[in-house]
């Protein structure tokens, strides 16, 4: 099946009894049991497929995961609390029984610099960040630091950088390391690291799978060797998805084909009319001619399609206080936090994804005050295109 049809139908209508449901009904118990004892002591050990406790999985996880492991073309998939714990998940899977230190790409979205830093890095991992688009400089690093794990985005927050993750992933490889992808931002539909030889993906649900803005939750999607270290690690430390919340994001599963094709052809149109604007300094969209990587992004993205993030930076913005004075003046698109639903979002990284780095840090990133973050909804294009100008206009 084609994802339209996948994200449709996948994981749902498992018989109960006599009947089938159309759709995975909310499992809210804690425990579950069998009329036979040596059917749950057997499912207890994993010898036979079932459910027996809710820190382990649920039949709504366990649709979910089954619908997003078809999705990236894993091995298995876990459901989590969010998606900075599938990040840290991830990462503590891709350690086991390898060298604890992460070589890291320097552009990535500000909580995960966070994670590495004042989480992993206490813990007696090693944490370097360079790179990841210069492949020369890369490689260096990897023979200096021999990382027993890679982390980078398919897409990086907020400046839209891509890298050859196939080419990375056969260095991770050559090493013996374990390339982790956050491909939030592009989602299956715009590339699947998997297929590229990324060992596991990561997914915040609250984004574009899920795309309504009403679940927190994130997912890892990994390869065989690396499927069961991920439920092991579950299974004793509980970061679980709970059945409402995978009801949800498997409900806007079935929709995000739709949502998502829309809302990449709605910032090709803003993008286009945002790279024209006197207000504007300078646009970063993957399908910009000019974009840095965008012979990369021919090789490795869906025709056709880029994303649905636009950043862009406001030419007569000095300060803070002058992109406040922008948001403000916005009358339909939401100034929140998150990207990826059905509203178009836009985010100002100064106080919020990249709130907790310095101000150098952010400068050496490239993230300068006047930038912002457009996540576009699907709402018409020239609806989104006039506030826009007017709030441009306003400032």
């Amino acid at each position: 099946m084609n994802i339209d049809s996948q994200a449709v139908h996948t994981g749902e209508r498992k018989p109960l009894g006599r009947y089938i449901p159309v759709t995975t009904p909310i499992y809210t118990a804690a425990s579950y049991i069998y009329n036979d004892i040596d059917d749950l002591d057997r499912v207890f050990g994993q010898e036979l497929e079932g459910e027996s406790y809710a820190r382990y999985s649920n039949p709504n996880s366990t649709a979910l995961e089954e619908l997003l492991t078809q999705l990236e073309a894993g091995a298995g998939s876990l459901v989590t609390s969010s998606g900075m714990m599938a990040i840290h998940l991830a990462v503590n899977a891709a350690l086991v029984d390898k060298c604890k230190s992460v070589v890291a790409a320097n552009a990535l979205y500000g909580a995960t610099i966070g994670l590495l830093t004042r989480i992993v890095e206490p813990q007696g991992v090693a944490i370097r960040f360079t790179d990841f688009n210069d492949l020369d400089s890369l490689r260096k690093v990897i023979e200096e630091e021999k990382p027993g794990c890679l982390l980078m985005e398919t897409i990086s927050n907020p400046l839209l950088r891509v890298a050859e993750i196939d080419k990375i992933a056969q260095m991770a490889r050559d090493a013996g390391a374990v390339l982790v992808v956050d491909s939030t931002f592009a989602t299956p539909m715009l590339c699947r690291p998997m297929e590229l030889g990324a060992h596991m993906v990561t997914h915040s649900l609250t984004k574009y799978i899920s795309g309504h803005g009403d679940v927190l939750g994130g997912a890892v999607i990994a390869d065989a060797d690396h499927n069961q270290i991920l439920h092991a690690t579950s299974r004793t430390l509980g970061p679980v998805l709970g059945p409402f919340e995978c009801y949800l994001a498997s409900r806007g599963a079935k929709t995000y084909p739709l949502r998502f094709e829309r809302q990449c052809r709605n910032a090709i149109q803003v993008a286009g009319f945002l790279e024209n604007h006197p207000g504007v300094e300078r646009i970063y969209f993957p399908a910009d001619p000019k974009h840095p990587d965008a012979a990369i992004i021919a090789r490795l993205f869906t025709p056709g399609m880029f994303g649905a993030i636009v950043s862009f930076e406001l030419k007569r913005a000095a300060n803070k206080q002058d992109v406040f004075r922008f948001m403000n003046a916005l009358r339909m698109i939401v100034p929140a936090t998150s990207l990826g639903d059905v509203h178009s979002m836009i985010l100002y990284p100064l106080i919020a994804s990249h709130r907790e780095l310095s101000p150098k840090h952010r400068e050496r990133m490239g993230i300068r005050d006047n930038l912002v973050r457009l996540s576009l909804g699907i709402e018409a294009a020239d609806d989104v295109i006039a506030d826009l100008d007017h709030a441009l206009k306003s400032c």
